[in-house]
């Protein structure tokens, strides 16, 4: 008897992507699983023509907290995780067919083909060779964490396989439209990641700050030939950049000063204190 598959997505207000997604996986895995957080659009229905199983999770700022809860839900005996922007060619679904059946491995690392403002990355540390990312696993050789960028981690003592990049081997990732899109996503998971490298008590200074940039430039740009993706490689190497350097500013703050409502008591207080003198002298008039 073939292992059962499942898929699990994470969803919030995808209904513009979700069914290239489900299109791409509902006729080759067993199982559908849809983890929703309150979408204010059709994306829950949209699910239900699928025949997905839907499950519900609390709004978050980003997906990672519910992908462990996701996981849970399925059933299968391997488990697709996939986004609502994210969709499996056919040669892909085949390959990953014949390695579920074959037992060679138990987990696999995927290529990815990203495509980002108007076009695929060929470099840029997001080509399809830079990019491979563990979404397709037994269930239980994979544990989920809340760690931004860094929610998956293989159970040791795991078989990996790494797919070649060959033409119809890699997922495709419709990841941001435009850079207003870019720097939207940019502006809510640095958020996230300063409050997670506060809560474990990293720290940074000024001088690793511009080192830490300077490193990402040249791992994007440089070594990571995005020079060869022309305009838009220089770009997305810049905002990999600026990444960095907004995480350690909001982390700096925490560090600092707190939190935003800590920051507007100080200011209100401060208000107060200048009007003060009003109560204490007569008020000016007009003469």
């Amino acid at each position: 008897m073939p292992p059962r598959i499942s898929v699990v997505i994470n969803t919030l207000n995808e209904e513009k992507n979700l069914a290239f997604a489900l299109r791409s996986v509902h006729s080759w895995v067993d199982e559908i699983v849809v983890v929703d957080m309150h979408s204010d659009d059709r994306t829950v229905d949209i699910a239900r023509e699928f025949g997905a199983k839907i499950f519900f999770h609390e709004r978050v700022g980003f997906a990672d907290p519910a992908r462990a809860f996701a996981l849970d839900q399925a059933s299968g005996d391997w488990i697709l995780v996939l986004d609502a922007d994210e969709v499996v060619p056919l040669p892909l679904s085949r390959k990953l067919l014949s390695i579920a059946s074959s037992g060679d491995a138990d987990a696999v690392l995927i290529p990815w083909m990203n495509y980002m403002l108007g076009a695929t990355m060929k470099h840029s540390g997001f080509g399809p060779r830079q990019s491979l990312q563990l979404r397709f696993f037994k269930k239980h050789c994979v544990k989920a964490t809340f760690a931004i960028h860094n929610f998956f981690h293989l159970v040791p003592g795991s078989r990996m396989m790494a797919l070649r990049v060959e033409p119809g081997l890699a997922v495709a990732h419709f990841a941001y439209l435009d850079s207003h899109q870019y720097l939207e996503k940019l502006n809510r998971y640095t958020s996230i990641e300063a409050q997670q490298a506060f809560e474990r008590g990293e720290r940074i200074t000024p001088v690793a700050v511009l080192v830490k940039a300077a490193g990402e430039f040249w791992s994007h740009y440089v070594t990571g030939r995005g020079f060869q993706d022309g305009w838009r490689g220089f770009y997305i190497s810049l905002f990999s950049t600026f990444y960095q350097i907004v995480a350690a500013a909001k982390l700096q703050e925490l560090t600092v000063v707190g939190r935003r409502e800590a920051i507007e008591l100080r200011y209100r207080h401060e208000a107060e204190e200048i009007l003060k003198a009003y109560g204490a002298s007569q008020s000016p008039s007009r003469s």
